[in-house]
């Protein structure tokens, strides 16, 4: 009886990659095991050529042969033979890696094959450190001192969790590798070994210091450089100075989370900086001029142009904020709004009365050009 084709057999397409060939083994393998079909014959013989047919595909080589000679590449001695065998040892171990490592503690892809053969050095945790800055430290940048509570190795012990002048030891029940394997049934399933908890070792005299994790708990003091133009959010990353790793392992990062305060006088949008400036009806009217403080703690002067409105923008360049590791700067805009007079005397009001007395539709030609465009509105009436 003719072999079937092996794409048919799994039911994929001939330009099918490696994750289509894997998904389909494994929904196909699952289904027809001999486990899951005690004493079926055809299960079994079925399995068998799953199996044959995915140990040829998921191989680059003897796929191209199969692609270019069929079946014919493994038989007789043909140019696929080499290498190819019935013993679906490498297959199961992909499929069943997939299916019982994420019950197991990660299989052999997950942490725990790397726990073991580096003696159960744990990456030490990384930590989070928030810090609050002004716009003006943000301007000029700063080199910071930041207090952090964190997890150090132990001195005595040099980190290894052992009693100085002692060693830890291999452990006997997983020769170190930190994972055992256990027989059930047609297959073996890996787990944590439970005598050292996937460290590979065991520590029979720990350290009187630290107990055996090879750190202590210290405040360390850090010197962190803030760069001019820092913005709202940022973070910063400080590699290798977070948590020690247990005995020995490699230690985790620090985080700095930057905040900028609130400024009483300017708001900020990127590089630009805003700042809202009221002016008095005289200065808007007649013009004239004021002074404003920069980010930088100096000082700028502006003119008002006569018949100023509110809403008008000046703008500074080159005042704003430094553009982060850039020779660049922003610019700053002044918006000025004219301030209607309060608690006006009884001259101020006459001399107000008069104003409105001799003033014209040229004086005030945004409101006379809208009260003309509702006039229109209603038909001039």
């Amino acid at each position: 009886m003719a072999k079937l084709d092996f794409y048919e057999v799994l039911g994929v397409a001939r330009d099918a990659d490696d994750k289509g060939l894997k998904t389909a083994f494994r929904k196909l393998a699952m289904q027809w095991h001999p486990d899951k079909n005690p004493g079926d014959n055809t299960a079994e013989a079925k399995f068998k050529e799953i199996n044959e047919a995915y140990e040829t595909l998921k191989d680059p080589q003897k796929r191209a042969a199969y692609d270019r000679y069929g079946h014919a590449a493994f038989e007789n001695g043909g140019p696929g033979a080499a290498g190819f065998s019935g013993d679906f040892a490498s297959s199961m171990s992909d499929i069943f890696d997939d299916i019982f490592g994420e019950f197991m503690g990660g299989g052999r892809r997950g942490g725990g094959g790397q726990r073991g053969s580096s003696g159960g050095r744990e990456r030490g945790a990384d930590l989070r450190y928030n810090m609050e800055i002004t716009l003006e430290e943000a301007f000029a940048g700063k080199t910071a001192e930041v207090r952090v509570p964190t997890k150090v190795a132990c001195e005595a012990c040099s980190g290894t969790g052992a009693k100085p002048g002692s060693h830890p030891k291999v452990c006997t029940t997983c020769d170190g590798h930190g994972r055992v394997r256990a027989a059930q049934g047609f297959f073996s399933v890996e787990r944590t070994c439970p005598t050292c908890g996937g460290r590979g070792e065991i520590i029979s005299d720990p350290c009187d210091k630290c107990g055996g994790s090879g750190r202590r708990t210290e405040e360390r003091t850090l010197q962190v450089n803030i760069p001019a133009g820092i913005e709202d959010g940022t973070r910063i990353r400080l590699s290798g100075e977070g948590e020690a790793g247990l005995r020995g392992g490699p230690t985790g990062d620090l985080y700095l989370f930057l905040s900028v305060k609130p400024h009483s006088l300017f708001q900020r949008e990127g590089a630009d900086i805003f700042c809202r400036v009221p002016i008095s009806l005289t200065t808007a009217a007649l013009g004239g001029q004021f002074d404003v403080p920069t980010v930088d703690g100096g000082k700028t002067r502006v003119k008002v142009p006569e018949g100023t409105q509110t809403g008008k923008q000046f703008r500074l360049k080159g005042k704003g904020m430094p553009v982060l590791r850039s020779s660049q700067m922003g610019d700053m805009y002044i918006q000025v709004a004219v301030e209607t007079p309060q608690n006006l005397s009884r001259r101020q009001r006459e001399l107000l009365e008069e104003f409105e007395t001799v003033s014209s539709e040229e004086n005030s030609p945004d409101s006379a050009g809208f009260f003309a465009r509702i006039r229109d509105f209603f038909g001039g009436t």
